[in-house]
């Protein structure tokens, strides 16, 4: 039976390992990143505005028609909105349209405080792998998770290898040594 080469398989398995998994882990990272970020960068995600009382004081309707007045939103009627986001503490409702624009909207007054294009929704998904495809978070993405927490356990086995086997090769000397010194105290 022919012996394995275990530095050669994990040699192997990091550079077809790496290749495979390459593009999707670069997607993963890079918009990681960004969602790391998403709330000190208004590019990403628009920063949260402040209105004047904590206590909502809207009706769905109204808060459609304040919506429906922003051109960019694109709402006509509530077919046109993705999600409505209600943070009495800071006295604000978000309106996202469909369009991905959201619309911050203040709960009291009615004064729209601000408009812009929330992209961290688009991330999210380039993160999780539905971007691509439904399927693509499971028969994508989830295998070259587990790819690379294979490499990763192969890097580390590689990465201790050497201090373990010095350690040994230290152990075996020293016991040579002191079996080498051993007999000679006997003989005298």
């Amino acid at each position: 039976m022919k012996k394995v080469n275990w530095k050669r398989v994990n040699r192997k398995t990091h550079y077809w390992g790496a290749a495979i998994i390459a593009l999707p882990i670069i997607v993963v990272l890079i918009s990681g990143l960004l969602l790391q970020v998403k709330k000190e960068v208004t590019w990403v995600q628009p920063a949260s505005m402040k209105g004047e009382a904590k206590i909502p004081q809207l009706s769905f309707q109204q808060i459609l028609d304040i919506a429906s007045t922003v051109p960019e939103a694109e709402i006509q009627s509530w077919k046109n909105v993705s999600r409505m986001d209600v943070r009495p503490s800071k006295g604000i409702v978000k309106v996202r349209a469909k369009n991905k624009v959201e619309v911050q909207i203040d709960n009291a007054t009615g004064k729209i405080l601000q408009v812009a294009y929330r992209r961290s929704d688009l991330i999210e998904s380039l993160h999780d792998g539905s971007f691509f495809h439904e399927h693509a978070k499971l028969w994508l993405f989830l295998p070259a998770s587990v790819i690379l927490l294979m490499l990763w356990i192969t890097g580390i086995y590689m990465f201790l290898m050497p201090y373990i086997l010095r350690r040994q090769n230290r152990k075996k000397t020293e016991l040579r040594e002191a079996g080498d010194i051993l007999p000679q105290s006997l003989n005298s």
